[in-house]
């Protein structure tokens, strides 16, 4: 995946006009150029270039009026490949993603997957890379159906892949649209919860993951744990975890002390996880992992609600039948 400054370049130098960085962050996201990680990327784009444009004079990019940015002219154009000069590689997904809009048309997995290594976009030392890009499609697909997600992919029969976003808006744009404000609809009810009805939705859900001997602590003074639990793989893996429920309204993210506070209550072979209804800052990421200490999970309120609805927790799932009309009857031959 490219940087965000190679996008920028390679949407400006394609446009070639300049563009409000509004506009040319859509433009970057659209073509699969960057993922931003924040919820403001527009802001981000703008002050990436207000700041290589103040500290490089000869900077490839110059400010043409308020908000708007453009190629100084004479700049040699980056070659064409969306790695980018960082040489960092985009997952199997996103490079099926960006070969489709490249080429506008749906393709086969082995011809994705062929253009994608051409392009340099993704990095497999496996030797049967078409199934692995099959698979983590069908994977993909098959994940955000379960938590209602709208898709991205649209499997056509015969390994063929086309993008949904071509399709036209039918039934399926209507419950894709249905899901999104079910949705929203429960991440709002999750903001209404008491603190301890909270708790033990999060302890339902630890359950509903595969966590064994789950507890809602309840108990002052246990350094803002939670909810406790063992999550068992294979009858081999054990692993404790001790979990922080944060039922925080949305732009209140959590921050690093708080997730300082959770490794120190964690107990002897333990690991932590912070679960929030909100979002958590980059400091408090970069903290959660940080090398020399032991790494703390944290779920966001994005995440905690595709899981409840993978799950079918506070939500159900409803089948409903579609007729169609079947072939037409065939004239009958006389004897």
């Amino acid at each position: 995946m490219s940087t965000v400054l190679d996008a920028a370049r390679r949407v400006l130098q394609k446009a070639n006009e300049a563009l409000h960085y509004k506009e040319l962050t859509k433009r970057i996201v659209d073509e699969g150029l960057w993922k931003p990680e924040g919820k403001t990327p527009a802001a981000t784009v703008n002050a990436r270039l207000a700041v290589a444009i103040k500290e490089d004079p000869n900077s490839p990019f110059i400010r043409t009026g308020p908000g708007k940015f453009a190629l100084r002219n004479g700049v040699a154009p980056l070659p064409e490949t969306a790695a980018g000069a960082t040489g960092e590689s985009m997952s199997f997904t996103e490079a099926a993603e960006f070969v489709l809009k490249k080429h506008g048309k749906p393709m086969h997995y082995s011809d994705i997957t062929t253009e994608a290594l051409k392009l340099g976009l993704i990095q497999t030392a496996g030797r049967t890379p078409e199934a692995t890009m099959y698979a983590q499609i069908i994977q993909e697909t098959q994940r955000r159906e379960k938590r209602g997600e709208s898709q991205r992919f649209d499997r056509k029969g015969g390994g063929v892949v086309g993008l949904v976003a071509w399709n036209p808006v039918g039934v399926e744009g209507q419950i894709a649209k249905h899901n999104e404000t079910v949705r929203k609809a429960l991440h709002q009810q999750l903001h209404g919860l008491d603190p301890a009805a909270f708790e033990a939705l999060v302890g339902r859900l630890l359950t509903a993951l595969g966590f064994e001997g789950v507890t809602v602590t309840r108990l002052h003074g246990d350094g803002g744990v939670d909810v406790r639990g063992t999550l068992i793989v294979g009858d081999v893996i054990r692993t404790r975890m001790a979990v922080q429920a944060k039922r925080w309204k949305r732009g209140n993210n959590i921050q690093a002390p708080t997730v300082q506070t959770v490794r120190g209550s964690l107990g002897a072979h333990e690991q932590g996880l912070i679960i929030t209804t909100s979002d958590f800052s980059p400091g408090a990421r970069t903290e959660a992992m940080r090398a020399d200490a032991t790494p703390v999970g944290l779920l966001n309120g994005e995440q905690l609600v595709s899981l409840l609805i993978e799950h079918q927790i506070l939500v159900r799932r409803e089948p409903h039948e579609m007729l169609q009309l079947g072939d037409p009857p065939k004239e009958a031959v006389s004897p």
